[in-house]
C-alpha cells in the first residue's frame, strides 16, 4: 500500500519549499551585498583625538568616489584604536551629516 499525500498537502509543501528557498536566496544576497560594500584601503594616518583617519582607498561605489587618499571622520572614534598607519583594511564609508564618515572598519585578512 502506498501513501499519497492529498493535493492540499502537496500544495502546502510546495509553498513551504518555495518560501524557504526564497529566504535562503535573500539572505545570501544580503550577505554578499554587505561584504561587497566594504572597500579595500590602507591606513595612512590616525588622528584619534580628532576622531579622523586618513585612508588611501579603492573606488567607493556608494559615494561615486574614485580611488584616492582622503580624510574620513569615524562614526565611532573608538574603532580607530584597532588600526594604525600602514594597516591594510576593509571599510565602509558614507556621508553622515554632510561629512565623509567611516561607518565600519576591519583589518584586511
Amino acid at each position: 500500500m502506498r501513501f499519497e499525500p492529498s493535493h492540499e498537502r502537496r500544495s502546502t509543501l510546495k509553498k513551504l519549499a518555495t518560501l524557504s528557498f526564497a529566504a535562503l536566496v535573500a539572505s545570501s544576497i544580503m550577505a554578499d551585498a554587505q561584504t561587497a560594500s566594504l572597500v579595500a584601503g590602507k591606513v595612512v594616518k590616525v588622528d584619534s583625538s580628532a576622531g579622523k583617519v586618513t585612508i588611501d582607498h579603492e573606488k567607493i561605489p556608494n559615494l561615486d568616489m574614485e580611488p584616492m587618499t582622503m580624510v574620513f571622520r569615524a562614526a565611532d572614534p573608538a574603532v580607530l584604536k584597532a588600526v594604525k598607519a600602514g594597516d591594510k583594511i576593509r571599510f565602509k564609508a558614507d556621508t553622515v551629516n554632510g561629512q565623509l564618515t567611516v561607518t565600519a572598519i576591519e583589518k584586511a585578512k
